[in-house]
């Protein structure tokens, strides 16, 4: 049984006057200035479950909305000073990190584990009850063997996460994202891969997934009403189930 079986159908069509007030979820979002997080903040804002959305970042995400609370935070190394921001979170989504080769192996490590495992802690400590949605890839390896820091690293923060207790922990693992809108990509492997995405799309779908179809994934499966406690793993093609799922 996939992850997509277990957690059942996801249906966002319902109006914002269908969701009484207090019954609609407030939301964190790290990450919100990155591709995949930018689009999760549009579409929690006019997620008809989402009374709230907090986004926590380093620079504004340039847009105004009356739901939106925005929270400048330079130190993700020490996220002890969000405390009071993180309490009465319903969820959080934590889309922060890095391009291989972008940075230095020993911040890529500070960035996809450290960094995550930091702002879980503060964010269960503030709201136990919170579900978490983490932003992992495709080959993620929680074995830690992997000869790939990117597989390692991501497997050591997802275990991490496992292991403390949130109501919901949610691992998504895509592999290729498709960009949508055009941007300077950021090395020639990510060039090619955008060329080559028409052809994926048709020939290895489970390999590719459109930025804003996975932020969308991640915001409803995030604010789902759920009876138990659990972590799921979405591979891309769960990912894919759920976009298919989902009315358009």
């Amino acid at each position: 049984m996939t992850a997509t079986d277990r957690i059942g159908p996801i249906s966002a069509s319902v109006s914002e006057g269908d969701v009484p007030t207090a019954g609609r979820k407030n939301l964190v979002i790290v990450g919100a200035t990155g591709m995949v997080g930018g689009y999760a903040l549009r579409y929690a804002l006019e997620h008809p479950a989402v009374g709230g959305v907090t986004t926590i970042g380093r620079r504004r995400v340039g847009i105004s909305h009356p739901k939106l609370n925005e929270v400048i935070h330079q130190d993700f190394a020490n996220c002890s000073a969000l405390a009071q921001v993180l309490t009465d979170q319903q969820a959080g989504i934590f889309c922060l990190g890095a391009y291989t080769g972008a940075v230095s192996d020993t911040e890529l490590r500070a960035i996809t584990v450290d960094y995550t495992i930091e702002f879980a802690r503060v964010l269960h400590d503030s709201s136990p009850d919170a579900a978490f949605a983490f932003l992992s890839g495709s080959g993620a390896d929680p074995t830690g063997r992997s000869r790939i820091s990117f597989a390692r690293y991501k497997g050591e923060a997802e275990n991490a996460l496992l292991a403390r207790s949130f109501a919901n922990v949610y691992i998504f693992r895509p592999a290729y994202i498709y960009p949508v809108t055009p941007r300077r990509e950021p090395n020639f492997g990510y060039r090619l891969l955008r060329a080559m995405y028409p052809a994926f799309r048709v020939l290895l779908p489970n390999q590719v997934i459109r930025a804003d179809d996975l932020a969308r994934a991640m915001v409803d499966v995030a604010v789902r009403e759920t009876g138990e406690r659990r972590g799921l793993i979405f591979e891309n093609r769960d990912i894919q189930a759920i976009v298919t799922q989902r009315p358009q």
